[in-house]
């Protein structure tokens, strides 16, 4: 059945507005939804999409790529750097830890050698997009685990240039034909005719393009653009940044995905970093949405029936191959137990990046036709098990194998001295801890990274381990005695969950919370909460208080303008909350509220002038 580009992107909608509130009602990952409606709009069941399936997937991996801009926007080059150990060592053990079993036991099974190495690249890869999408949704991007899975998918993204290079080596046909179908997946590369010398060098000159006009091109052009107060020229600007990246990695035959992460890193540093991401994330999570249905969508269930058993068994073999060689690399890198789990369900699927992969061994008459569509059946049915195995993981084994919770104590004991709870024992959070303990007050810590737990326990803290979005886990962390819940967690979604479960059935407790910026504060606000902490706030007024200090002001006079202005912010905040949500609307009352208080300031400072002392001569 087919209707046009109108008819499909209203299937497509339909699929998602329909298939996502559902599995997220039944306590599933939105991924699920994506996957469930692909496959019911498919070819395959409802026929409402047809073979144009591959063309869609094309373009939905797109989304992958914008995401990989976002995350690296959100890396400091100095961070990134500080990484290099975990990327390289973490991801080298994976990528042909994996390859070499996989070969090994496709070789011993009878499989041409050719197929068999080029199939082991494949299975090597996981998915970015799936793996990265659902640490998100939990708020592991910060654990243990976040960190190690993120290292070992860049590495992934890196190495997959590599074979894409290799391929061409093994194939079946001329150079003539490969050239004449397009090479790389089917997209034409400049570099294909040139030396391999020539070739690296193009491919480091383009690198180096990208970081160069990072910093004199793209910045000045957007700050041209910032100028121009017309906000879609961002959002133009912003795409054009991603299409521009990606459109050159291509031309130079590299990943476009590793291109856009790239980029990202480089503008990392700018001041439209925040921007970037507030303007591309709605892009992303369509694109991502839209990634996750056409992987569904591509699942061929006619050769599903023809090879019931050996799909069945590829895709086992294809988990149980990864998950050993992932927990030999959490073994290496002393993970914990429930770390290492994570680990394995998190990346024990076949990436994205293995569709372009296979699809050009096809083009290289590497594969027959039979073998590449038992291969991408198998690549989609890996991601679509991964948000099942997620579940398995959390419901059955986590909470039997996973770090144990510490004995409980007798409740009059609780009662007594763990008035406290805190949740999230991060940067934020830790400060927080340590601060209550150096004043003695003992405090009842939850948190999800299982290496921070055993690291707080030596410290004498009472830790409970595991997510605190389970009420069940505050319960048996005493919330019913507690008086005070700090919840210092750095997921704003995450943040709210916890805060409307606990607002009510526990609504005694007084609820102290960590909010990103003063937008996530408004939401806060507006759901009941009376005591929100910004990250930036205190500090920002405190650097700013030492700067009229070392200028030549009072020190005492100083700070107490400083808790003056940090007052009358958060008063302003409570009102703009309630505002408007129009934009022009929220401007006017903004400007507003900011010239009130700095005329409030100007009044207190020429009322005080003679302790401040104006500045000193």
């Amino acid at each position: 059945m087919s209707g046009g580009i109108l008819f499909e992107a209203i299937i497509f909608l339909a699929g998602a507005v329909i298939c996502v509130p559902l599995a997220k009602k039944l306590g599933l990952s939105s991924v699920i939804g994506y996957l469930l409606a692909g496959m019911l709009i498919g070819p395959y069941i409802l026929g409402f999409v047809g073979q144009e399936g591959q063309d869609i997937l094309e373009f939905a991996e797109f989304g992958v790529v914008v995401m990989l801009f976002i995350i690296g926007l959100e890396i400091k080059p100095s961070s990134f750097w500080e990484m290099r150990k975990l990327v390289i060592g973490m991801g080298s053990i994976q990528v042909f830890g994996t390859m070499l079993l996989t070969y090994g036991i496709l070789y011993l099974a009878g499989v041409d050698w050719k197929i068999a190495l080029t199939s082991a690249m494949a299975v090597s890869l996981s998915s970015t997009a799936i793996t990265l999408q659902t640490n998100k949704e939990k708020g592991l991007m910060e654990t243990t685990y976040g960190t190690s899975s993120f290292s070992i998918l860049l590495f992934q993204d890196i190495i997959v240039i590599v074979m894409l290079g290799v391929l061409p080596l093994l194939s079946n046909v001329s150079d003539a034909t490969t050239a004449s179908e397009g090479g790389h997946g089917g997209h034409v590369s400049l570099l294909d005719d040139l030396p391999l010398g020539l070739q690296a060098l193009a491919i480091l000159l383009s690198i180096a393009i990208i970081i160069v006009a990072g910093r004199y091109l793209i910045v000045p052009m957007l700050r041209l653009v910032a100028r121009s107060k017309v906000r879609e020229l961002l959002v133009a600007s912003a795409l054009l940044i991603v299409v521009g990246i990606s459109f050159l990695m291509e031309l130079v035959g590299l990943s476009p995905a590793l291109g856009a992460f790239l980029g990202g890193v480089v503008l990392a540093t700018s001041e439209f970093k925040h921007e970037l991401e507030s303007t591309l994330d709605p892009f992303k999570g369509l694109l991502l949405g839209l990634f996750f249905m056409a992987v569904g969508a591509s699942i061929n269930f006619i050769v599903i029936a023809e090879n019931p058993l050996l799909i069945t068994g590829l895709v086992v073999g294809v988990i149980l191959v990864k998950a050993i060689i992932l927990l030999i690399t959490g073994l290496a890198f002393k993970l914990k137990l429930d770390q290492r789990l994570l680990l394995i369900v998190g990346l024990a699927q076949i990436g994205e990046f293995a569709f372009v992969l296979l699809s050009f061994a096809f083009q290289l008459n590497i594969f027959e036709r039979e073998q590449l569509d038992i291969m991408l059946v198998v690549t989609a049915l890996t991601m679509t098990i991964t948000p099942v195995l997620w579940i398995v993981n959390e419901r059955l084994i986590l909470p039997r194998k996973g770090t144990k919770e510490q004995e409980k104590r007798p409740m009059d004991d609780i009662q007594s001295s763990h008035k406290v709870l805190l949740i999230g024992f991060g940067h934020f959070g830790s400060t927080v801890g340590r601060f209550l303990r150096a004043h003695g007050i003992k405090t009842t810590v939850l948190d999800l990274d299982s290496n921070r737990v055993d690291f707080l326990r030596k410290m004498g803290f009472e830790v409970f381990y595991g997510d605190a979005n389970r009420m069940d886990l505050l319960e048996s962390a005493g919330i019913a005695e507690a008086d005070y819940l700090i919840c210092a967690i750095d997921n704003p979604e995450l943040v709210r969950r916890i805060v409307k479960k606990v607002k009510d059935k526990y609504p005694h407790i007084k609820l102290l919370v960590r909010a990103r910026n003063r937008y996530d504060a408004y939401e806060l606000h507006n759901m009941g909460i009376d005591h929100i902490y910004r990250e930036s706030l205190d500090t920002s007024v405190k650097m700013a208080s030492d700067v009229l200090h070392f200028m030549g002001f009072d020190r005492e006079a100083t700070d107490e303008q400083a808790a003056k202005f940090i007052q009358l912010d958060v008063d302003s905040l409570k009102r703009l909350a309630v505002s408007p949500k129009d934009e022009k609307e929220y401007i006017f009352r903004a400007r507003k509220e900011i010239a009130q208080q700095e005329e409030l300031l100007n009044s207190d400072l020429h009322m005080g002038s003679s302790s401040l002392g104006g500045k000193r001569s």
